[in-house]
């Protein structure tokens, strides 16, 4: 196996827990994904059961054999940034005494993304049709994801019953998942010299208000088809201010909705600028839809009886939403504790990654 800068090669007899070191230790920090790309390309090239596709640094690894019903499973190859946290080591956790594996991405999300490539290998004769998805910039703006950008440029390839994601879900199912907005709350004022600050009026100061609002509002738990989903609203970023001895006349509040499912896009806008009335302006920058659980399925149904374990409701943002607005029911299934997810100390039990393999092993090679 060749690993040097230039080349970097996977193991097609490694396993997912190897597997999971191999492709931690390919640096992909998001907009760097063509090395761990082309590695994954290599890997597939000796698959003769798998129509590959191409599109950027996203690969589409397609079944073709005549089923009745096809799955898409994906994962995003790219992580956030490295803090001294590669190349991957191995440890025992302090907490439970089991063999975990260290390091960046382990957790968000190659742990997931090996069990994926080991079981595309592998299974030749699914009892589904089956699409695999490996994609890049899935931990930066959402125009930039290359799931998106493969579904605008090529939506035939993704024509399918049912769709799983390969998320961190310490290996139990999560239905769905919240939408997501970020909006600009602008604060206007008047400039004047801080030593006659009457004179002026001072935008940081009119923004406490609205920071003071935020700091008493209460997120709502809702019920969606049977799943808890948790709300948020939040500040996230305060810009403002000119120089030391001068009155603001700007301030800035950017802010972070989380809104359960059953909520719309249009819905979610009207909520953040109603409970922004006050302020000058409010621009939305960023708005991606929830999906809801999508556990009605029978697919969905017998991925829970493999797995044997009771779903929950995933509380952040992921690319189920793009599927679920296919009409495709989509969960989140994968390796990893979410909240260990870009942690310094990300890590992920070597125990999980093989029962997460096995038990979607299982499914996919049983009556589904």
């Amino acid at each position: 196996m060749s690993n040097s800068p230039e080349t970097l090669d996977l193991d097609p007899a490694a396993g997912p827990v190897e597997l999971t070191r191999q492709l931690c230790n390919i640096a992909s920090v998001s907009g760097d994904e063509r090395r761990i790309a082309d590695a994954v390309e290599r890997l597939l090239q000796g698959a003769q059961h798998l129509h590959v596709t191409r599109d950027g640094d996203t690969l589409i690894a397609r079944t073709e054999l005549g089923r009745a019903r096809r799955v898409v499973i994906a994962g995003h190859l790219d992580t956030v940034p490295i803090n001294d946290n590669l190349p991957v080591r191995d440890e025992v956790d302090p907490a439970t005494g089991e063999p975990v594996i260290w390091g960046r991405g382990t957790v968000d999300m190659k742990a997931g993304v090996a069990v994926q490539l080991a079981l595309a290998l592998e299974l030749a004769e699914p009892t589904a049709d089956l699409t695999w998805v490996w994609y890049d910039h899935e931990e930066v703006e959402s125009d930039l994801n290359g799931l998106g950008r493969a579904l605008a440029h090529a939506p035939h390839l993704f024509a399918a019953d049912f769709a799983i994601l390969g998320e961190p879900t310490s290996g139990t199912i999560e239905g769905g998942c919240n939408g997501t907005l970020r909006a600009r709350v602008t604060l206007q004022g008047t400039r004047a010299h801080s030593a006659r600050s009457w004179m002026g009026v001072n935008a940081i100061h009119r923004a406490s208000e609205l920071l003071g609002k935020l700091a008493r509002f209460e997120a709502e738990i809702i019920t969606v088809d049977g799943l808890d989903y948790r709300e948020g609203l939040n500040a996230v970023r305060v810009s403002g201010g000119v120089a030391g001895n001068v009155i603001p006349d700007r301030c800035d509040i950017e802010v972070n909705y989380r809104f359960a499912p059953s909520r719309s896009s249009d819905e979610a806008v009207a909520f953040v600028r109603a409970f922004f009335a006050d302020a000058d302006e409010v621009e939305i920058v960023d708005l991606a839809p929830g999906a809801r659980p999508g556990l009605d399925a029978p697919l969905a149904q017998s991925l829970v009886r493999a797995v044997g374990a009771q779903p929950t409701a995933k509380v952040g943002w992921t690319d189920v939403s793009r599927f679920s607005a296919l009409g495709i029911p989509a969960v989140n299934f994968g390796p990893g504790d979410p909240l260990l997810a870009h942690a310094d100390d990300e890590r992920v039990s070597t125990s999980q990654i093989e029962l997460t393999f096995q038990a979607l092993r299982t499914w996919l090679t049983g009556e589904l």
